[in-house]
């Protein structure tokens, strides 16, 4: 470990397009996430603690990240180095590090890689603050501002000012590129690099809905593996998007780099559902004890909540511009050709009916009631025989 200074150098957007356009968008997108793999500057094996010599409201700020060097039986407070921003200064991320008195496994808890959700930062605050290293066998890292400038505005996406003014969905860019032309992707190759990889035997990425757009409390995972499948069943929610999404999210960049990981969604954007985050928190904590982290009974599980498995997303996309009344719920049942919301004009007249395509359950609904044409309405979770390929969905 060494204290001296070192210099160191909408993924809630729905499918609103043709199956051609998606097609020719998930090769672009696969094509980038390979780009991104190649260029970074990732280090081979864990690298010792570099702390720069600063400390930033009494907490001292570190580039590089070994939970080893850390003392056992404590919480740790840190700062990460991020990238530069453009008045010079540094991007920071605030790391909680609950390291047990006795070795384990490594469990890393990501959220706030969108900037408006809020009830994903609470969950993962919860579960730290309810952890005790002393009676721990292993650790726990936290990380729960990694988009701070999104953060900041209450927005999903980061606001980029290299190539005049941008917003950058952060959670489009990894594993990320620490010599990439965008802010977004340097902060996010330095963070997956130099400080969760290293760090990580499992890692859970934490969400919500977007602003605008509800959704259930769901888990979006890789089901097949069996290592996801086992962690995923722990948690006591009512529905599972079984299906490998696509390439530039988090938790698939660490699912690439051989770390279990999977991305809970904690209902809508912006605001604490406190029920829901509960169901989300004592999933968590049913991990650490499935891992050895903690002692104790498990708590519920999926068996208990009931929960409906589809491995596809039925969007409902609106056709008029106008004002939306849904007619279902989240996690109410539909059929095929089921009246699910209509829409109505400025007259007040009704414009337009939307039915379900499929049968299945409700994941998401629109939350803003006024919209134009294109902007989704709802969202079926359902199983398709044969999925090709990864989908987009609400995150």
């Amino acid at each position: 470990m060494s204290d001296k200074p070192k210099e160191g150098l909408d993924r809630r957007d729905f499918m609103i397009a043709s199956i051609a356009t998606v097609g020719v968008s998930a090769a672009f997108a696969a094509s980038a996430g390979a780009a991104n793999a190649q260029d970074t500057a990732a280090p081979a094996a864990p690298q010792a603690t570099v702390y720069t010599g600063d400390v930033v409201q009494g907490k001292k700020v570190v580039s590089t990240l070994d939970i080893n060097d850390l003392e056992p039986g404590k919480k740790h407070f840190l700062y990460f180095q991020g990238v530069q921003m453009p008045t010079g200064q540094q991007r920071y991320a605030s790391v909680i590090v609950a390291k047990g008195a006795k070795p384990g496994k490594r469990v890393v808890l990501v959220s706030g890689v969108h900037g408006d959700e809020m009830s994903s930062v609470h969950t993962v605050h919860t579960v730290m603050n309810q952890l005790d290293p002393a009676e721990m066998s292993g650790t726990v890292m936290a990380v729960t501002d990694v988009s701070g400038p999104a953060i900041e505005a209450m927005q999903r996406r980061w606001p980029n000012s290299g190539r005049g003014p941008d917003l950058v969905d952060m959670n489009r860019v990894w594993p990320g590129n620490e010599n990439g032309a965008t802010a977004t992707s340097r902060h996010a190759g330095l963070l997956f690099n130099r400080l969760f990889r290293p760090n990580a035997d499992v890692a859970i990425d934490f969400h919500t809905g977007t602003t605008g757009f509800e959704v259930s409390a769901f888990n979006i995972a890789s089901m097949d593996v069996p290592e996801i499948k086992a962690i995923v069943d722990l948690y006591p929610v009512g529905q599972i998007f079984d299906n490998h999404t696509y390439p530039g999210v988090l938790h698939n960049a660490f699912i690439d780099a051989g770390i279990p990981s999977f991305c809970p969604e904690v209902g809508a954007a912006r605001v604490l559902d406190l029920e829901m985050i509960a169901q989300f928190v004592e999933g968590t904590m049913n991990v650490l004890k499935h891992h050895g982290i903690l002692a104790g009974p498990m708590g519920r599980t999926g068996k208990d909540a009931g929960v409906f498995v589809g491995n596809s997303a039925f969007p409902i996309l609106a056709t008029e511009g106008g004002f939306v009344e849904h007619l279902v719920k989240l996690n109410d049942k539909v059929e095929a050709g089921q009246k699910v919301a209509i829409q109505r004009n400025s007259f007040g007249e009704v414009v337009a009916e939307y039915t379900s395509g499929v049968a299945g359950e409700v994941a998401g609904l629109r939350s803003d009631v006024s919209c134009e044409p294109g902007n989704p309405l709802t969202f079926i979770l359902y199983h398709k025989a044969a999925p090709e390929g990864g989908e987009t969905y609400p995150e």
